[in-house]
């Protein structure tokens, strides 16, 4: 019999959610435990996972749209099972209550009810599948959340080997075949930026997501220089066996991006940069100081205002999530080192344009025109080779006020660095 899936009550005072991402497509796999889609909350956003083992069917919702706690997503049947789809948009007649253990938030902080072990969807996975008992695993992760890396050392009593020196923390948005995405995120930001985008994306091919130094997981343990910055991505990709990458950098992750490929060209098959630092001296340094300094919700919101045209695209969340990654990993004191040593007295002390120059593969740049952070004037003068687009309307995060568009672009440019690398080796 095909078993509901619905979207569950996370908190006592959630009344609506909507998915921001399915991990699984209809007609795939699923087992039990394996997280399923992404639901975004006025409090986080959250992956929730299959409540049995069988093959997705009956997926009717769309991507951001608003639905009732207990509405009907989704349905798991067994292999040979017959479906008949209902009344799409069906709400369960009791909606479930909280769980005793929420589902693992990708942007809150903050241990179950019951002050159950906190772990993440993959590391619970892999223990049920190795029959560990997670209390006798010490969680690296923030407030001691045990993480995959945790568990993988004792997954069939193997011993893995230390990341490279210098290495990142990331993860893997999604696995597939061919050449992988990689996102590299901007100033004050972390890795979870990108989700909203991925599910843009055409699933079937990997993309990777990594916090820079002094952002969401990754410590600032060396020098705030893009030179650093640089070498920490290339311990980060060498960890995760990534040997060629299709690169996106916004804003500060834009110059680390345009770096990386000058520095190494044949591991950067396409290149493209989401509103990216390094084109010019302007800087609004004015943000920069009244983000690191805003300690509650009205004070930040006024800040993350700035860097959006449409302040909805940010989403309810984007602010309670900033002040709770804050509490859980205290990065403003790093995150000020990064601002004085790369904006110092509110200017861009270092440019990418060499590198942008002598980067010869695929290379679009994507800027919004109302950006109030970096000014779009800046793009002016950039090497014929590079594909400039302009948005109108659009601020400081075209990933998140054009996600569609910004896909596109993206994807374009991603088979033209396929296309490049075929012809090559043909």
């Amino acid at each position: 019999m095909a078993v509901e899936v619905i979207l569950p009550r996370v908190d006592m005072d959630m009344e609506t959610g909507k998915i921001n991402h399915w991990f699984v497509a209809e007609g795939e796999a699923v087992v039990k435990g394996m997280p399923l889609f992404e639901i975004e909350t006025d409090k986080a956003a959250m992956e929730i996972e299959a409540p049995a083992d069988g093959i997705l069917r009956g997926v009717s919702v769309k991507i951001g749209e608003t639905l009732p706690v207990g509405a009907v997503v989704g349905w798991i049947c067994a292999r040979d099972e017959i479906f008949e789809a209902p009344v799409p948009g069906a709400v369960a007649e009791k909606p479930p209550a909280p769980p005793q253990a929420a589902p693992e938030a990708l942007q809150s902080s903050g241990a179950g009810a019951n002050g159950d072990l906190r772990a993440t969807p993959k590391a619970r996975r892999w223990a049920r599948e190795q029959a560990i008992d997670l209390s006798s695993i010490s969680g690296t992760g923030p407030d001691g959340r045990i993480q995959a890396k945790d568990v993988a050392p004792n997954r069939a009593g193997l011993t893995s080997p230390p990341p490279p020196r210098g290495a990142l923390h990331g993860e893997w948005l999604a696995r597939g075949a061919g050449t992988p995405i990689v996102f590299v995120h901007g100033f004050g930001a972390d890795l979870n930026g990108w989700r909203p985008l991925h599910g843009y994306l055409s699933a079937g091919r990997g993309h990777f997501a990594l916090d820079l130094p002094g952002h969401g997981q990754s410590d600032l343990m060396g020098p705030a220089t893009l030179e650093a910055f640089v070498e920490s991505v290339e311990a980060t990709l060498v960890a995760e066996g990534v040997t060629s990458a299709h690169i996106v950098g916004h804003s500060l992750g834009g110059a680390v991006a345009a770096a990386y490929a000058a520095a190494r060209p044949v591991r950067v098959r396409s290149l493209t940069l989401l509103a990216p630092a390094g084109l010019g001296p302007e800087f609004n340094g004015a943000f920069a100081t009244g983000f690191l300094a805003a300690q509650g919700d009205a004070s930040l919101a006024a800040w993350l205002r700035q860097l959006a045209v449409d302040e909805a695209a940010l989403g309810a969340a984007m602010v309670k999530a900033t002040l709770a990654r804050r509490a859980e990993r205290p990065h403003v004191e790093a995150q000020t080192k990064i601002a004085a040593s790369l904006f110092p007295d509110g200017a861009q002390a270092f440019s990418v344009r060499t590198q942008l120059a002598s980067y010869g593969g695929p290379l679009r740049v994507v800027f919004g025109l109302e950006d109030r952070i970096l000014p779009a004037a800046q793009t002016r003068g950039l090497p014929g080779a590079v594909a400039l687009h302009l948005l109108p309307n659009i601020g400081h995060m075209p990933h998140f006020e054009a996600r569609a568009v910004t896909a596109e672009i993206i994807e374009d440019n991603v088979a033209a660095g396929d296309r490049r690398a075929a012809a090559r080796s043909g």
